[in-house]
């Protein structure tokens, strides 16, 4: 492991200022990675991202879209260096010439979508700034999901929103709280509104958003479903030992990889990493890792 994320980054819950160090640390180490802002979160910190080649058409990863999933995001961070130092060095990645792979094909990653639900999962209520009566009203934070705001952005997505609604007020989501409430309307949010507006300017060619648990791949939604994904899932499926699966209830509309099929008419995935219960012990990352590597190299290539 290099001197930049120290063993210790991916041995402790993710932190946000961990993250922000972390990002200026790569992009002194590695020069050609390109380190920016997609905006910020609710309570003001900033949604970083890191790109490998041109943005215009790159495959798309996304994690921590839920607070408490903050393993996705440490998941990403040390793909992302392990690629960075491949590159550099020029040696393969899991047995695949990534210096090649990524000549012609390009990566975005977004590894913490909800920075305020990852800290406030990390700290408690203080972490959310002006909503933290909001929260703390809420009750529960250790399993928290949504932002600051106790708006779940993976249900405030434009996609079959006055459904989702619908069935969000039939379940009891009436109003903000740790998961499943879906907001005012699509895009009420910074942190889903900055991404989305970044899919439209650079219209990435796929997109996976990573959340855990379940060992499960989503890659269909409605009638602009391209018909190459479910082949692509099932290769995915393969390599990883992952099985195909379909949301159901209130995972069926709203979330990031259904608005992005009906909005690009692309592929989007949607992997359930690990399995057991959230917030997945941090012990997980690397038996994790070290069975969707190779995956997470094809899905790039796919």
């Amino acid at each position: 492991m290099s001197a930049v994320m120290t063993d210790q980054f991916f041995r402790q819950p993710l932190r946000y200022e961990a993250l922000q160090k972390t990002a200026f640390q790569l992009k002194q180490e590695y020069p050609f990675l390109e380190v920016f802002s997609l905006g910020k979160s609710l309570a003001g910190r900033e949604l970083y991202a890191f790109g490998i080649g041109k943005a215009k058409g790159a495959s798309l990863f996304v994690g921590a879209v839920h607070g408490m999933e903050w393993l996705t995001a440490l998941l990403l961070m040390r793909l992302l260096e392990d690629i960075c130092r491949s590159l550099k060095t020029g040696q393969p990645l899991a047995e695949i010439d990534i210096c090649r792979s990524l000549e012609s094909r390009a990566l975005t990653i977004v590894p913490c979508l909800n920075p305020d639900g990852v800290e406030i999962t990390a700290v408690g209520p203080v972490a959310a700034g002006a909503w933290e009566s909001l929260v703390r009203s809420c009750g529960d934070t250790a399993h928290w999901q949504a932002n600051a705001r106790g708006v779940d952005l993976n249900h405030n997505f434009d996609a079959g929103f006055a459904c989702l609604k619908e069935m969000e007020q039939a379940s009891g989501y009436t109003g903000p709280g740790p998961t499943r409430y879906g907001g005012p309307y699509p895009f009420s949010e910074p942190e889903s509104a900055a991404l989305a507006n970044y899919c439209k300017c650079f219209c990435p060619r796929q997109a996976y958003a990573f959340h855990s648990q379940g060992e499960e791949i989503y890659y269909y939604y409605g009638s602009r479903t391209p018909c190459r994904s479910r082949l692509m899932a099932q290769v995915l499926a393969s390599v990883s030992g992952y099985r195909l699966a379909s949301p159901e209830g209130l995972a069926s509309h709203g979330g990031f990889k259904d608005w992005f099929i009906q909005y690009f008419g692309a592929p989007a995935f949607t992997v359930e990493i690990g399995r057991g219960k959230n917030p997945l012990p941090v012990e997980e990352l690397d038996p994790i890792y070290g069975r969707l590597l190779e995956m997470l190299l094809i899905a790039i290539l796919l």
